[in-house]
């Protein structure tokens, strides 16, 4: 097994082009051809978690939190950060992260706090903008049907919960062939009108490399002409955080009772009980508090997230409980969801998951 096999399947599980701009995810130490015998999961590839990959036999870290953050000026071992690459090299571990390109998957960071939850009627609570794009090409009647159908089996056409949608619409293109061109129709020098379909399709980002690659190969003319777009309509599909239904409401002591013992932590941070019965969750792992108006607007009655200032309590403006329930607890179900999608992908692979606890939070 290589890391290219394995990191293949996870980005089409999690693609990197749904990252956020200011993250550092994908391949970080390593060599995408290097031979991997074991892999270990982690939430954290620091150098305790190192040292477990090496005891392990471990040469793949497959970890959430990019350990290169920003950008590296030297590898020595004055930081924590520069200590841990240093010996991933030196052992000939390849590092790969997740990370943002996971958070915007609906059944990805915050699948396993919503599945002990218990929440129904999931969807994404802040959708990703920029994920559709629109691609107009123009065909030669003949060999509409020929690019059509490339298009769609490189994955443009998919909208929703539907497959190979296009729309067509029928004129007439006209060019002239220069010297040096070698013209699938028309005569050099001369302007040739030939009868073209204008036919459009919808892809996701992810998708754009491959299909347009799948254009240039199906169509006829040696230039092809086409347009490509950012849409503005939003993926249901893709976003950060979840919202969903509880089973049946409960009182806001209970549910921060029940929550403690879910994440099996000491202390929640909470904006003071409204008085209301809890139904509709909002969550959101990790840091949220740019989330806490879709919260809001989504009519959630709890928002749980973490890393919130003390400015941001007040933003519940006494209309929803917002509650901070630690960045490594909100997120600490990662790693099993990235281990079970592994192991169900490549049944015959030992993925391990580390035991080492890289939550650098302690309580008193």
């Amino acid at each position: 097994m290589t890391v290219r096999e394995i990191t293949s399947c996870l980005e089409q599980w999690a693609p990197l082009a749904y990252a956020e701009d200011f993250d550092n995810v994908g391949l970080l130490v390593g060599d995408l051809d290097q031979k991997i015998e074991r892999a270990l999961i982690a939430h954290d590839a620091i150098e305790t978690v190192i040292d477990e990959a090496i005891k392990e036999k471990c040469n793949l870290i497959i970890c959430f939190h990019p350990i290169i953050f920003q950008g590296l000026k030297r590898i020595t071992s004055s930081t924590y950060v520069e200590r841990a690459v240093a010996k991933a090299i030196k052992n000939d571990i390849a590092i790969y992260a997740l990370h943002t390109a996971l958070d915007v998957q609906l059944y990805g960071v915050n699948k396993g706090l919503a599945d002990a939850l218990q929440l129904s009627k999931r969807k994404v609570l802040v959708p990703a903008k920029g994920s559709l794009l629109k691609l107009n090409t123009y065909v030669p009647h003949a060999h509409l049907k020929t690019v059509q159908e490339a298009l769609f089996a490189a994955g443009a056409g998919a909208l929703g919960n539907y497959a190979e949608c296009s729309f067509s619409s029928e004129g007439a293109g006209s060019f002239v062939p220069l010297e040096g061109s070698t013209a699938y129709v028309g005569k050099k020098g001369e302007r040739h009108i030939e009868p073209e379909t204008k036919l459009q399709v919808v892809l996701p980002k992810h998708y754009k490399n491959k299909v347009l690659s799948a254009l240039q190969l199906a169509h006829p003319y040696e230039t092809v002409a086409y347009e490509l777009s950012v849409l503005e309509n939003i993926r249901t599909d893709l976003g950060m955080g979840c919202l969903g239904q509880l089973p049946k409401p409960m009182g806001e002591q209970d549910f921060l009772e029940g929550l403690k013992n879910i994440l099996d932590t000491p202390t929640l941070r909470y904006s003071g009980f409204l008085g209301k019965k809890i139904e509709r969750v909002a969550l959101l792992g990790g840091s949220g508090s740019f989330a806490i108006d879709a919260a809001k607007h989504q009519n959630a009655d709890v928002f749980i997230t973490a890393d919130l200032k003390y400015h941001d309590f007040f933003k519940g403006e006494n209309t929803i409980l917002l509650i901070d329930a630690g960045h490594y607890e909100s997120e600490q179900f990662t790693k099993k969801i990235i281990l079970e999608f592994l192991s169900k992908n490549f049944a015959n692979f030992a993925f391990i998951s580390s035991k080492t606890d890289t939550n650098p939070v302690h309580y008193f």
